[in-house]
């Protein structure tokens, strides 16, 4: 007898564990999404640089898939927008520059975002940090795209301490929760409240449901110009090395960025939740190097900086990492651009309907099995009013035109360090003639071709000597110039003046 009930208890412990794991199985991941803004190539090491550790970004990148073959959009907004989207910035509007605080245009409000996607499945959707998408309406604001809760900055850019946003003559108070303003945060450093934020959003989840985690960090942007790279003392005396103020500077505030990944991380852990995370870190474009926008940011070896069309504007440092991956471990080189996260989240997700006129592909098979990426070619912009072009077609790119007349078009060593180290992850030659440097001369309209798997520092223009596949791209990049939307850029409001709104920025068309 005593044998027949020790088989019924085996048996029913057996059938409750098989169901449990099918459910645990079918249970939708948890998914964080951290976004750096303005984050160099050089300014990891996990791509090779001795300069700023970032021991916890590292971990976590080499656990999981350091994507070596990464594009983003060279700016904020137009990168922010593809990747809520899934669209290129061309079929959304936002290929333009970004978006100011007094002008009255936003991301439309006929897109439909990455938080409303999943909290139709049943997630829970917080954001945390900066937004830049818009803000003249409510109706633009995060907590009406789709996100339940959002803490943080609606503006581009701002003091870190006292968290105020200055765009011209204008300065006033920028960070809010949810629609309400905060204003007891002052001497505070924004990069710590986000993170505090994002543990306790982490900590109080209730399990029953999947989170979706959206930490679009301040950090490493400058902030407002008369006081641009800051950070704490702790932070700032990590790097008595970097002989460079600016950049020691912003070795500090990449410090506080990588803290906060590790402390998201530690907060998923305590609450049992990393077994089934999918955490993706992300640079919203490159890195305002060598003074540009009063950042000392690096993407050493690349070419250009922010808001330039080179690898060093739109080649971004990112990582996923995830125990639901099969294949970890490893530096990845297939193809894939920020418009790709939103179907791949979906994927990965179990989103069940279709997903129509996007330019994202699905990568979760192809990073999660390492097989081929679906994707092939990227554009990577076209701007009509400052009449520039790029597009990435299998190893090859087009570049059509310049930024700032040519001025950031160049190669910057990183500040601060007496001897350059090799980069892991992308090897360059500069070539023996040095006039090869200047073969490409983008301001005079004519295009110029790289072949960036054996040039990723775009040194040698094979225009010339490659007229048949110059005239392949072209004709991709003409084809692309057929489906460009209008721009939605509208002109200054002088009612959006914040000295009328009580000197806090706030939507003033509702």
């Amino acid at each position: 007898m005593a044998d027949k009930r020790s088989l019924l208890i085996f048996c029913i412990i057996w059938i409750c564990g098989s169901h449990c794991k099918q459910r645990n199985k079918s249970q939708k991941p948890n998914v964080i999404l951290i976004v750096a803004d303005d984050l160099g190539w050089n300014d990891v090491s996990f791509h090779g640089s001795a300069q700023i550790p970032t021991p916890n970004i590292d971990r976590l990148a080499k656990e999981g898939i350091i994507l070596n073959n990464y594009y983003v959009n060279p700016i904020c907004t137009p990168s922010r927008g593809a990747l809520l989207t899934g669209k290129y910035p061309i079929h959304t509007g936002l290929q333009q520059d970004v978006i100011y605080g007094v002008e009255p245009w936003g991301l439309g409000l006929e897109e439909k975002l990455l938080p409303q996607f999943l909290r139709h499945m049943g997630y829970k959707t917080h954001a945390i940090g900066k937004w830049h998408l818009g803000f003249f309406q409510s109706n633009y604001t995060p907590t009406y795209r789709g996100f339940d809760s959002h803490f943080g900055k609606w503006l581009g850019h701002g003091d870190y301490f006292d968290h105020a946003a200055q765009e011209w003559d204008d300065w006033a108070l920028d960070i809010r929760h949810n629609m309400e303003p905060v204003k007891n945060l002052t001497g505070r450093y924004s990069t710590d409240i986000y993170s505090k934020r994002a543990e306790k959003i982490i900590l109080d989840h209730n399990t029953s449901s999947p989170l979706f985690l959206y930490l679009a960090h301040q950090a490493v942007h400058s902030a407002n110009t008369y006081d641009p790279l800051q950070t704490t003392v702790q932070y700032y005396n990590r790097f008595p090395h970097i002989k460079h103020n600016g950049r020691r500077l912003f070795a500090g505030m990449v410090a506080g960025l990588d803290e906060s990944v590790g402390r998201a991380h530690r907060a998923l852990q305590s609450r049992g939740m990393d077994s089934n995370t999918i955490l993706i870190f992300t640079t919203d474009n490159g890195g305002p190097a060598a003074g540009f926008n009063y950042n000392h940011a690096n993407n050493w070896p690349l070419r250009g900086v922010k808001d330039t069309l080179w690898e060093g504007g739109v080649r971004g440092s990112a990582f996923i990492w995830s125990p639901l991956l099969q294949s970890a471990g490893r530096v990845s080189t297939q193809m894939m651009h920020i418009t790709d996260w939103l179907p791949t989240i979906l994927s990965a997700a179990k989103h069940k309907g279709r997903l129509s006129e996007l330019d994202g592909h699905n990568m979760w098979r192809a990073l999660s099995e390492d097989t081929a990426s679906p994707r092939t070619e990227i554009l990577l912009n076209i701007d009509h009013e400052r009449q520039i072009y790029a597009l990435r077609s299998a190893q090859y790119k087009l570049v059509i035109g310049s930024t700032y007349e040519g001025k950031w078009d160049g190669w910057y060593p990183p500040e601060g360090q007496s001897t350059i180290s090799d980069s892991l992850t992308v090897n360059c030659t500069p070539p023996v003639d040095p006039s090869v440097k200047t073969s490409c001369q983008p301001l005079t309209g004519a295009p110029c071709l790289f072949d960036i798997e054996k040039d990723p520092c775009e040194y040698e223009n094979l225009a010339d000597i490659m007229p048949r596949k110059l005239e392949e791209l072209m004709k991709k990049l003409r084809w692309y110039n057929t489906t460009v939307v209008p721009p939605r850029n509208l002109p200054h409001d002088p009612a959006a003046k914040p000295q009328y709104h009580n000197y806090i920025w706030s939507p003033w068309k509702d």
